[in-house]
C-alpha cells in the first residue's frame, strides 16, 4: 500500500521499508503492519492530541513525573506547548511501561523505537504466522478460560509488583499467540504508588477479566482477586510467586477515627509551636 505521510520520517531514517497494511483504526491510534529491517513489525500511529479527551487522561496521569516545572505549568495552563508536552508524555508512558514490564517477565510486545508519534514494536502472531487475534475473537472452552484467567491474574500481579496497573484491561486489549495471552495498549498505565485511583483501576481490570472468562467458566464470577491482590500490595506482602485464593475477607476491626484525629491534631499543634 502507499506509505502514509506520517511514516516518512521512519522511512528516511531506515526504520521502515514498507507499509504492508492497516490492522485497525481506533480512537487513540491507528495500527499498521510494516516491514522493518527485513521483518514484519507493528506500527502504532498515535492520533493528534486534539482528537483525545484530556479530562479523561487526567485520571490516569495523576502521579506521573514531568521533566521540569516549565513543562508542568504549561500542561496545567493547557497551552499549545503544554498540549504537545502532554501528548509526548502520553506516548512515552506506553514505551516506558512496555519496557518496564518486559524486564520483569510480563508478556507484552517488544519495543523497537518511538519516533514522530509512531511506536514501532513486535508484531504478535499465531501458530500460522498470521496476526494474533484479540482475546474477544477466540472461542474458549471452560478449561481454556480458567487457564487464561489464571495466566492474566498472574500477569496483573507481576505488573503491580513492578509498580504499574494497566488501567484499561479487557478482552479487547489482550492478544492470543501460540503461547497464550499477550497484553497490549498501555499509554494509560498507572503508577500504583502515586495515583489515588490505582486501587479502583486494578479492581476494574480484575473484574473485567472475571466477567469475560466467567462466560465460559461461571465459577470465576464469584472470585475476588482484586481486593485480595491490593490488600497484599498495600501491606507489602505481594510478590510474583504469591499464592492467591480468589477470596477476600473484610476486616471486622473498627477504624480508630478518634485516634487518627488525635494524631492529626498533635502534629498541627507541634507545627504551630515550631513556626
Amino acid at each position: 500500500m502507499k506509505i502514509p505521510e506520517k511514516f516518512e520520517i521512519l522511512v528516511t531514517n531506515g526504520l521502515v521499508d514498507e507499509v504492508v497494511c492497516q490492522l485497525m483504526s481506533g480512537k487513540e491510534a491507528d495500527v499498521y503492519v510494516v516491514r522493518s529491517k527485513g521483518e514484519l513489525r507493528c506500527a502504532k500511529v498515535y492520533k493528534d492530541a486534539g482528537s483525545r479527551s484530556f479530562s479523561k487522561q487526567a485520571v490516569y496521569q495523576e502521579g506521573r513525573k514531568v521533566r521540569n516545572s516549565r513543562q508542568a505549568r504549561a500542561i496545567v495552563k493547557n497551552t499549545r506547548y503544554g498540549r504537545k508536552e502532554q501528548e509526548d508524555a502520553w506516548q512515552n508512558a506506553e514505551v516506558n511501561a512496555l519496557q518496564r514490564l518486559a524486564s520483569v517477565g510480563v508478556r507484552v510486545p517488544q519495543v523497537f523505537s518511538c519516533v514522530g508519534g509512531i511506536l514501532l514494536m513486535e508484531l504478535i502472531v499465531d501458530d500460522s504466522g498470521n496476526t494474533a487475534p484479540r482475546l474477544n475473537d477466540v472461542k474458549l472452552t471452560g478449561p481454556q478460560a480458567r487457564e487464561f484467567h489464571s495466566v492474566l491474574i498472574s500477569q496483573i500481579v507481576l505488573m503491580l509488583c513492578a509498580g504499574l496497573v494497566h488501567g484499561d484491561l479487557s478482552e479487547y486489549n489482550v492478544l492470543v499467540d501460540s503461547n497464550g495471552p499477550v497484553i497490549i495498549d498501555l499509554p494509560q498505565a498507572i503508577d500504583a504508588a502515586g495515583n489515588n485511583n490505582a486501587a479502583g483501576m486494578l479492581q476494574r481490570d480484575v473484574d473485567n477479566m472475571a466477567a469475560y472468562f466467567g462466560r465460559f467458566a461461571p465459577e470465576l464470577l464469584t472470585t475476588d482477586y482484586g481486593r485480595e491482590i491490593w490488600k497484599l500490595y498495600s501491606t507489602g506482602e505481594l510478590s510474583p510467586h504469591v499464592v492467591l485464593t480468589g477470596h477476600y475477607e473484610q476486616s471486622t476491626i473498627p477504624a480508630d477515627v478518634g485516634g487518627v484525629m488525635g494524631d492529626v491534631e498533635a502534629v498541627r499543634r507541634w507545627h504551630e509551636r515550631h513556626l
